[in-house]
């Protein structure tokens, strides 16, 4: 398999790829290296912090004790930190992870079934469902995120009583989950209101189904009529031609190109549609020859996590405070379990505005090099340096502290050229503004030269 194929294929379903490994795998075929991809994936691996403390607390409320103020506040203090907990060990995982392929996965669904909690047992819980269903059957995963806890709070299910149907769940679960905008009626979303009443959880996050404010009688939905349950209206979705034509178009444009090729995701469609399995359409778009055509290569801007994560991989980098790799994710616009909206983030140009481009350029510089870029060879002008170093370090210096393994670096580019290794770390063509600016750097050392082109603005791109 070409190099460049396997880049372009682990900048889209991983982070990057490492030289050792890159060698190892352009000595396989496509075929070769797409089946250990989805080998190295079937193990489904729970990214857990330890909640052992909350749980006590609800197994003792569940037991009838009842929770005073005091007690509310301390769990509620121990579950914020347990979030930043848990989103520190998710970007550690994607990091790390050998399961990379259900990684990558789970950050795409995690931004499709946007969801968000304040109780970190039901966010963990949705967390591991994701990742579970990650490349299973779409109607199985669809069902599974209908009964999370997480979700029943976040979309109001647990509210949705036959006397009074709440209808949040049932239009988001068409709009955002299933159909797209205007693939459903109104009268639709009112029917299958019905079908979801009684959803609900106990206070360990377990689905439990209140039968007595369920709506029994009949829903029409779609042109049929029964006695229909919440799974009954999936099955009746799934049904639609439209629900995989709607998914396949979010994956394409994830994994593939912002920009829709129709006769591509029709294909994709045709593999999708016969039974919604995930991993068969995975299997089908890396293998296909368009997934690797030049206009898909390095065309897609990098999300704030795909940055960070991206760096991560080349240079392992751990934050001595977890609240600052929040605070830089907040700068950036995407916590990882804080979505913005119900919509999740819009991806593509919306990542990148006048201010954060700036961040982002500056960001390698500042978590890997103490927030500083090697001066430009003498008598040439460095028109890169978008700040002084000084000014740059007292705005954000003192807000990041890091501690990076260069011996691992070291490590694994040993064999790299120093002239070959914008081949590694950039997934695009440098630019003919950027070459000359890239010569007339001083090319000290590997470490120095690694920090230079992570800090262009190819870099951002995947």
């Amino acid at each position: 398999m070409k190099r460049k194929h396997i880049q372009h294929l682990y900048w889209r379903i991983g982070f990057g790829i490492l030289p050792n490994d890159l060698d190892a795998l352009s000595k396989k075929s496509k075929k070769e290296v797409v089946n250990n991809l989805f080998k190295a994936s079937k193990q489904v691996t729970n990214l857990e912090v330890d909640t052992t403390e909350i749980k006590a607390v609800f197994g003792s409320m569940m037991s009838g004790s009842k929770m005073d103020k005091t007690v509310r506040q301390k769990i509620k203090k121990l579950s914020r930190e347990k979030q930043i907990e848990l989103n520190v060990s998710w970007i550690n995982r994607l990091s790390q992870s050998q399961e990379i392929l259900r990684e990558k996965m789970t950050l795409f669904w995690a931004n499709h079934f946007v969801c968000e909690d304040n109780n970190i047992v039901y966010i963990q819980k949705f967390n591991n469902t994701l990742r579970e269903h990650a490349l299973g059957n779409f109607g199985t995963f669809v069902k599974a995120i209908s009964k999370e806890a997480a979700m029943t709070k976040y979309l109001n299910t647990k509210q949705n009583r036959k006397q009074k149907p709440n209808e949040n769940f049932a239009r988001e679960l068409m709009e955002l989950f299933t159909l797209g905008v205007g693939n459903y009626t109104e009268n639709d979303i009112k029917e299958s209101a019905k079908a979801f009443t009684g959803y609900s959880h106990n206070l360990k996050g377990e689905f439990v189904f209140r039968k007595r404010v369920h709506h029994e009688g009949n829903k029409t939905f779609f042109g049929k009529t029964g006695h229909f349950k919440g799974d009954d209206i999936i099955d009746i979705i799934l049904e639609q031609k439209q629900c995989a034509t709607y998914i396949c178009g979010k994956i394409y444009r994830y994994f593939v190109n912002d920009t829709i090729d129709p006769d591509h995701v029709n294909a994709m469609v045709d593999v999708f549609y016969k039974d919604y399995d995930i991993e068969k359409l995975m299997r089908y778009v890396f293998m296909s020859d368009w997934f690797y055509n030049d206009k898909h290569i390095g065309t897609k801007i990098k999300s704030p996590i795909e940055l960070l994560v991206g760096m991560n991989t080349m240079v392992p980098t751990q934050f001595k405070n977890n609240k600052q790799l929040l605070y830089l994710q907040k700068l950036m616009g995407q916590i990882l379990l804080n979505p913005p909206n119900v919509a999740g983030w819009k991806g593509g140009k919306n990542w990148i505005d006048s201010n954060i481009i700036v961040l982002r350029l500056k960001l390698p510089s500042l978590l890997l090099n103490d927030a500083y870029i090697s001066k430009t060879e003498k008598g040439q002008k460095d028109t890169r340096m978008m700040h002084k170093k000084e000014q740059f370090k007292k705005q954000f210096g003192k807000r990041f502290k890091t501690e990076s393994s260069w011996s691992y670096f070291k490590d694994h580019f040993k064999n790299v050229e120093l002239n070959d290794m914008p081949n590694h770390l950039l997934a695009c063509e440098i630019s003919e503004h950027a070459k000359p600016y890239l010569n007339a750097l001083e090319k000290v050392s590997k470490r120095e030269y690694c920090v230079q082109l992570m800090s262009l603005p190819e870099y951002q791109m995947c």
